[in-house]
This record gives C-alpha cells, structure tokens and sequence, in this order.
C-alpha cells in the first residue's frame, strides 16, 4: 500500500500526529489493534445509556495554551475541576493534602500559617530526593506518608515508595490552603460530547485512512517506502531484544448502579490502606450526565495486561535508554507516546510531543526522521 505515513496506535500520539500530517497534505494510513480509537482516551455508552471510560478515569487538564486550541478545533468543553477524596479510617479526606485534610484528621483548626509551621515539625528532611518515599518525607512526614501515600504506592506500582523514583510522588503537591481541587491547571475541562467524538472529528479527513482491530507486526511489511510513526511500547518494537520493559497493568471493574443519583460525592474516592482497588470513579460526576442510575469503575492495579504505566525505576530507565539508542539509530521510523517513550506523560503532554514531532517531520528534521 502506498502512503507518505504509517501509524502505529489510534490515541492521542498517534491522532495528533495523523492530523497535523493531513492537514499538510500528506496521505496517512492509521491502524491500531484495539477495534477502536482514542487509545486509553476512549469512552462510550455502557448498556445502561451512561458515559464510561473502559481504560478508567480520563480528566484533561493543562496549562498549555497551543494545545487545549488544537483540540479545541474538535469538542466543545465541558468545564470541570476534578475533586479527589481519599478513604482514611471512616473519614474521606481531600488529597492532595492540604489544610482541611490535616485539621479534619487530627482535630485541629490550624490556619494557613500554622498549617505550614505543623508539617515543618512533622517532616524529615531528606537531600538528595532520589526516590518518592524521600520526596513523602521530605513534605509531609511519616504519618501522612503511611496514612496517604504507602499502602496506594504499594498497590499501584507493585512497589514501596523506596523503590520508585522521585518523580512519582513529586506529581502531588502539598497545600496549606483549603483549595481541594486534584490539579491546579489553567484549562480544566471535559470534552462536552466525549472523548471518543472529540477523536472521530481529529480523523476525519480525506487524508486520513483508519483501520482498527489491526496488528502492526500482521502488516508491517505492507508499506514500503512510508515512514513509520509509532506510539506502542518501544521493546516490543524490537521484539523485545534486550528483554522486557517492566509495565504496570490495570484490572477494570465498571458497575452499574441502578436507582442511585450519585455513589460518591466526588469524581474519585481513593482507598489507600483498604481493599485491593486503588480507587472508585463515578462518571457522572466528570461529564455532568442526568440519569436515573449511576455507573463506576473500581481499578485494580496488576502485574500482568496491557501496558499503562511506565515503572519509573533507574534500572528501567537505563534498561529504557538500550533501546532508544536503537530507535535512534533506525531508518524510517520516529518514536512518540507514553509508550514509545517510556515515560507517564500526562494526556495533554502526549498532545504537546505529538504536535512538536508532527511538525519536525514536516520540516525535515533529522531527529524526527530517525
């Protein structure tokens, strides 16, 4: 088959590149092996009419002004400001941590100020913040440490806070205030139609041909000549040659609840000392949906299953770098997405890094054609 591009993966890597690659003209063939698009992004309607996310909770935050405009040109938005309770004794708590949780937890009625002054008594200074468990310390002390952040940690990654790098942890911040909302971006909104609508308006375009429920090593010899664009996991490129990259899985399990406004009294309540989930989202709270029952998700992290998450640990980093040396030096392909790239990108990163790597393509550059 002949086209200027082929690419590997329907999500936001693989649609925005395919987009921006359109527009200029060029001639793209999408596949990806899922029988959908959208990527882990994807939602649709579960058998009782409510607006679900298979792949769990996706809320689109950014501070980005050049990509909340690219998507813009495909949705509409819903504003949304995305609430977090965490499940600590018999009381639910804000997380992030901020003043409420720490006066409702001990019994206090600190201020601001003295929020600030409590957690400098209750911390343990750590220099160099290598992994996350110093950056917990560091912050908040022992005792929020294991109330919060261990037993979730443990269940999420497989791994104790000391054996994660400090990047993990350092995507929380600790507030002295009462502001309780999970992220501070300047954009919070949900597409108003969906993600998956908000995708079908992306590939609609003459230039583009999409194709779901394919598997890139069933065609990969059926484009000669077209660059290869691909935003899977980088060591099942190279048919894993120096070994597997570790991957942390999710088990989903959605349910419907039948007569019942409203589960939760937030987006996600998270459970990080009881049960074996890690957390329950319930999605009317994120699309602002009116329906008689409700619907939720209980996530399950597990070894084994399709890869989400990067395990950010210096081993999988170095392991990691073995074969983006390989990637770099191969003819005819680029390399884009959480995956491919091995990193826990947010959805509005993967944006920003497809738009760069489109654009590079377009202008020739040579670490886009690589």
């Amino acid at each position: 088959m002949t086209t200027d591009f082929l690419i590997v993966g329907a999500g936001y890597a693989g649609s925005v590149c395919a987009r921006v690659l359109a527009d200029a003209g060029k001639t793209v063939h999408l596949i990806d092996k899922r029988p959908h698009i959208g990527g882990n992004a994807y939602d649709e309607r579960d058998a009782h009419g409510v607006l679900i996310h298979p792949y769990g909770p996706h809320i689109f935050h950014t501070n980005a002004k050049k990509v909340i405009e690219f998507l813009s040109r495909f949705t509409t938005w819903r504003f949304y400001e995305h609430r977090v309770l965490a499940q600590v004794g018999e009381q639910l708590l804000p997380i992030p941590i901020n003043r409420t949780t720490i006066n409702q937890l001990y019994g206090l009625s600190l201020s601001e100020d003295e929020v600030q002054g409590y957690l400098e008594t209750v911390r343990e200074p750590r220099d160099p913040l290598q992994t996350s468990e110093d950056v917990v310390l560091n912050s908040v002390g022992r005792d929020l440490c294991d109330k919060f952040f261990r037993g979730y940690t443990r269940k999420q990654w497989g791994l104790d806070l000391s054996q994660l790098s400090a990047g993990v942890a350092a995507r929380i911040p600790t507030r002295s205030n009462d502001d309780d909302r999970y992220f501070a971006d300047t954009y919070q909104f949900m597409p108003a139609d969906g993600y998956t609508a908000m995708f079908e308006r992306m590939l609609d375009h003459p230039g583009i041909t999409v194709r779901t429920g394919v598997d890139f090593k069933d065609v990969r010899g059926d484009f000669p000549g077209s660059h290869i664009l691909y935003t899977g996991p980088i060591d099942a490129y190279f048919d894993h040659c120096y070994g597997p990259l570790p991957y942390r899985s999710l088990r989903f399990d959605h349910q419907h609840l039948p007569d019942t406004e409203h589960y939760q009294p937030v987006g996600t309540v998270n459970y990080p000392n009881d049960h074996d989930y890690t957390r329950i989202t319930e999605f009317k709270h994120l699309t602002g949906e009116q329906h008689p029952g409700t619907s939720i998700v209980r996530e399950f992290p597990q070894a084994e299953g399709d890869p989400y998450y990067p395990v950010p640990r210096p081993e999988n980093e170095a392991l990691f770098k073995r074969y983006a040396a390989l990637a770099e030096a191969a003819q005819g392909v680029t390399f884009v997405g959480r995956l491919a790239q091995y990193r826990y990108y947010n959805m509005d990163q993967i944006v920003a890094a497809a738009l760069k790597t489109a654009q590079d393509l377009l202008d020739g550059s040579p670490a886009a054609a690589a």
